[in-house]
């Protein structure tokens, strides 16, 4: 079987001996062309594109993704305009593996079979579904394992040990660490060196699996986290689009020069 896109990117950034970037944007904010237009710009700098489904009554989103979801809702995006996006970008020279991230009622509605069939077609190398928890997402894994398509697992600092022994043995090419109990964009609850001690005993558990830290990461945290797989930032981004807007200024510039300024504190 070859090698999927996510684990060539975590190949890669441990040979540059640092976490892998992974970036979170929502799908059409502002605009479904200036979304498609972040992805690219900050594709030079991103080891992995995680992109959001806009969702109404989301459960894991802070105040910054869910103005971002707003924004994108208020623009009419669909699923139909997120798969767009995605294969405009997967056509680009130097574009980065897309994870896609949402809410199972989308996926539900949309018709289950229908959905990762389109997601192989063009190019989604990996789904995280926040409300599927294990072990009741055993059977869309599988499917989605068909697909050509990663099933990522969360794991939280409250998922006890032989909990976390089957989810990690259950997992495709990457687990989800969630590093507090709080939705996203929150400010850290514990210290760094607190959330690293959880998450390497994650790791110890099984040391190949490549296992990223989400959930309060910022400019101003991300360089305490380098003994990380990867590190994702999210509701920094959401937050910069926002400020761009209200500024009047160009989101695709912000957003790019922000991303840019994190890649460098993890080199």
């Amino acid at each position: 079987m070859a090698i999927s896109q996510i684990s060539l990117a975590f190949k890669k950034s441990k040979k540059e001996k640092r976490p892998a970037l992974i970036t979170y944007t929502v799908a059409g904010d502002n605009t479904k062309q200036k979304s498609l237009e972040i992805l690219k710009s900050i594709s030079q700098y991103v080891d992995i594109c995680e992109l959001g489904f806009p969702h109404n009554t989301p459960i894991g989103d802070g105040g910054q993704i869910q103005t971002s979801s707003y924004r994108a809702i208020n623009n009419g995006i669909k699923m139909k305009d997120i798969f767009e996006i995605v294969q405009k970008y997967k056509k680009i020279k130097n574009s980065k593996p897309i994870i896609l991230m949402g809410y199972y009622n989308m996926i539900y509605q949309y018709g289950i079979n229908i959905f990762l069939k389109k997601c192989k077609k063009v190019g989604v190398d990996g789904l995280i579904v926040v409300d599927l928890p294990w072990p009741e997402n055993k059977k869309f894994s599988t499917k989605c394992k068909k697909n050509s398509v990663s099933f990522i697992q969360l794991l939280s600092p409250t998922t006890s040990k032989e909990r976390l022994v089957k989810i990690i043995k259950d997992s495709h090419e990457m687990i989800y660490y969630i590093s507090m109990l709080s939705t996203t964009g929150g400010k850290l609850k514990n210290s760094p060196k607190q959330i690293l001690k959880n998450y390497h005993k994650v790791k110890k558990l099984n040391k190949n699996k490549n296992c990223v830290i989400g959930f309060g990461i910022t400019g101003k945290t991300i360089s305490k986290f380098k003994s990380a797989d990867g590190l994702v930032v999210g509701s920094q981004i959401c937050k910069e689009i926002s400020k761009s807007l209200v500024k009047r200024q160009n989101p695709v510039t912000n957003v790019s020069n922000m991303v840019k300024k994190l890649k460098s504190k993890i080199q």
